[in-house]
C-alpha cells in the first residue's frame, strides 16, 4: 500500500513539474512575442518620425503629414497594449501629443506647397538624404493605402506629387553637377551629365508634354550643352577627369534605371 502511495506521489510530482514547465514556456513565449511587437512598432515610429523630420525639405502637403501622424498614432496605440511601467507612461504622453497634432491638422485648411516652388538642397549629401526620404515616403504611403487608411484620391495625388519631386531632383541634380563640372573645365564629365539630363527630360516630356518645368529645363539643358561644346572646342587639350565622389556615386545608384533580367 505504501509503495502505491509513493508511486502516486511521484506521479503527481512529475505532473506538477511538467505543468510548471509548460506554463513557464508559455510565459516565455508570450514575453518574446511582446518584445517582438514592441520592437516592430518602435521601428515604425522611428522610421515615420525620421521622415517627418525631413518633410519640410520634401515640400510635403498637409495630407501626407496627416498620413504620417496617423501611422505614428496607430503604432503608439498598439505599443501601449504591450508596454508597462515608465515606457507605458512615455507612450501615453506621446500619443496625447500626436492626437493634438492630428486634431490641429484635420481642423485646418489643407496646405499643398506648389511643386514649382521646390528648390534642390545645396549639396549632394542633402540631395541624397532627400531622395532617400522621398523613397521611404512613397513606401509608407503605399503601405497605408493598402491597409485602407488613405483615401484613394489622396493617395493618387500624393504619389504623383512624390514622382514629380523625384523627377525634379533627378534633373536639377544632373544639370547642377554638369554646370559645376563645366566651371571646373571638366568638360567630359559635364557633357556626360547634361546629356543624361536631356535623355531623362525627353522621356518625361513624352509622358507629360505640357509640364512647364520640363519645358524650361529642356531649354536650360540644351543651352548648357551648347556652352559646354563651345568651351570644350576652345579649351585645347582635354583636362583629366577626377574620380566621382561617394555622394555622386550614391546619387547615380538611386536614380539609374533598374535592369530587367
Amino acid at each position: 500500500m505504501s509503495l502505491i502511495l509513493i508511486l502516486m506521489l511521484i506521479g503527481a510530482l512529475l505532473l506538477l513539474i511538467i505543468g510548471f514547465s509548460i506554463v513557464q514556456q508559455q510565459k516565455e513565449r508570450a514575453e518574446a512575442e511582446r518584445r517582438v511587437e514592441v520592437s516592430r512598432h518602435r521601428a515604425i515610429i522611428d522610421e515615420t518620425e525620421a521622415v517627418l523630420a525631413n518633410s519640410g525639405a520634401a515640400s510635403c502637403s498637409s495630407h501626407i503629414i496627416l498620413v504620417l501622424y496617423k501611422r505614428i498614432q496607430d503604432a503608439l496605440e498598439q505599443s501601449i497594449s504591450y508596454a508597462s511601467g515608465q515606457l507605458l507612461g512615455d507612450y501615453q504622453r506621446r500619443l496625447s501629443d500626436i492626437n493634438s497634432q492630428i486634431s490641429s491638422i484635420s481642423g485646418s485648411t489643407p496646405q499643398v506647397p506648389p511643386v514649382e516652388n521646390f528648390r534642390l538642397p545645396d549639396n549632394d549629401r542633402q540631395v541624397l538624404d532627400l531622395v532617400k526620404t522621398l523613397k521611404k515616403l512613397k513606401a509608407i504611403l503605399r503601405a497605408e493605402h493598402n491597409k485602407g487608411k488613405v483615401d484613394p484620391s489622396v493617395f493618387n495625388a500624393e504619389e504623383m506629387r512624390i514622382d514629380s519631386l523625384q523627377q525634379r531632383i533627378n534633373v536639377e541634380s544632373m544639370i547642377s553637377r554638369a554646370r559645376a563640372a563645366c566651371y571646373m573645365k571638366q568638360y567630359g564629365s559635364s557633357k556626360q551629365m547634361v546629356t543624361k539630363a536631356l535623355s531623362t527630360l525627353h522621356l518625361i516630356k513624352a509622358q507629360t508634354p505640357n509640364d512647364p518645368f520640363i519645358t524650361r529645363k529642356l531649354d536650360e539643358a540644351k543651352q548648357l550643352l551648347d556652352e559646354i561644346m563651345g568651351a570644350q572646342k576652345n579649351s585645347g587639350p582635354a583636362v583629366p577627369q577626377p574620380k566621382k565622389n561617394d555622394d555622386e556615386d550614391d546619387l547615380d545608384m538611386l536614380f539609374q534605371r533598374k535592369k530587367k533580367w
